[in-house]
């Protein structure tokens, strides 16, 4: 057996915040140096190195961090971000073929979209759900968390709304959320790039190239980021504390090892992707539901004329 094809990213520690200083190689590891000196970095056990502002990295550091499966994410001050990885820790296509495989058959991707929501709601859909009704059961989800977690913290909450321009005039929760989405993020793209997935094609989001990025982080965010944000939103709301998204990378570091979340993501993402016989026939049926009549047509008289009818009676 191929042991590449088997990368142990459970044992890796999940990521480190760095700013405001230079990073260079060291033999095989890597070394921080600022004002406080020089720190010692061991990227062969690291799975995201996020790099804040102020930050310099050499060719050499990126080099070494992208041969031992440690993704590098550039953060900046306003929430921007930008990845770049190597080729992960694995060196076999199989993962990517299947997942490709999976997202290319209509029946397929929606048999693993009902495998993706199944293991949010931690219940079975049943037979003949809508993917609009899907859809609408965890936009009330989402709702009913954020309020939730808004009376347990004490946290006024008004919504998911902030100014990508201007993130200094963000609420201090929305301020919260965003950075642990961050951290979650860095995180499911460290595990899909380290197990040999692509992070293009998601199932659920579509269109970007960290689509699936999005699709595995959701797995987590309610039980994970969410609690997290609105414990240091309230924290700051009460004066104690003042930088929110320092606070907020601390707590996120912690709670993901506690979770052991890198030892449950990839596991989890290898049973999305091997979706049973009862389940595609279920997307079959979810199809089938979806499907919508044919479009009218245009008439001058002011009428719609029914579509998907052939007008020509029994002309060829």
């Amino acid at each position: 057996m191929n042991l590449r094809s088997l990368p142990k990213l459970r044992d890796s520690l999940s990521f480190l915040y760095v700013e405001h200083c230079r990073i260079e190689r060291d033999t095989n590891a890597l070394q921080k140096f600022d004002d406080v000196g020089v720190t010692h970095i061991p990227v062969a056990s690291l799975g995201v190195l996020l790099l804040g502002p102020g930050t310099a990295i050499t060719h050499e550091a990126v080099k070494v961090a992208t041969e031992n499966g440690c993704s590098l994410v550039w953060t900046g001050e306003h929430g921007v971000r930008a990845y770049a990885q190597g080729m992960g820790e694995t060196r076999s296509a199989a993962r990517l073929l299947r997942q490709a495989a999976l997202h290319a058959h209509t029946e397929s991707r929606a048999a693993v979209v009902i495998r993706m929501y199944e293991k949010r709601f931690g219940e079975v859909v049943a037979p003949g759900t809508t993917i609009e009704q899907i859809r609408g059961r965890e936009g009330v989800r989402v709702r009913t968390a954020y309020q939730r977690a808004s009376r347990d913290f004490g946290v006024a909450w008004s919504g998911r709304t902030y100014d990508r321009g201007n993130w200094s005039t963000a609420s201090p929760v929305n301020r919260a959320l965003s950075c642990a989405a961050a951290c979650l993020y860095g995180i499911c793209h460290c595990a899909i790039i380290s197990a040999g997935y692509s992070p293009a094609l998601g199932f659920i989001h579509t269109g970007k190239l960290l689509s699936f990025v999005y699709d595995v982080a959701d797995l987590y965010r309610i039980d994970l980021a969410v609690p997290i944000a609105f414990e240091v939103a309230a924290l700051h709301d009460r004066g104690e504390l003042t930088h929110i998204e320092r606070e907020v990378r601390l707590r996120c570091r912690d709670v993901f090892r506690r979770a052991e979340l890198l030892d449950h993501v990839v596991k989890d993402i290898d049973e999305l992707m091997q979706p049973e016989e009862a389940e595609l026939e279920r997307a079959r049926t979810l199809l089938d539901a979806a499907d919508d009549p044919p479009a009218g047509l245009w008439d001058p008289a002011g009428e719609e004329v029914a579509g998907g009818v052939n007008h020509g009676g029994d002309d060829p």
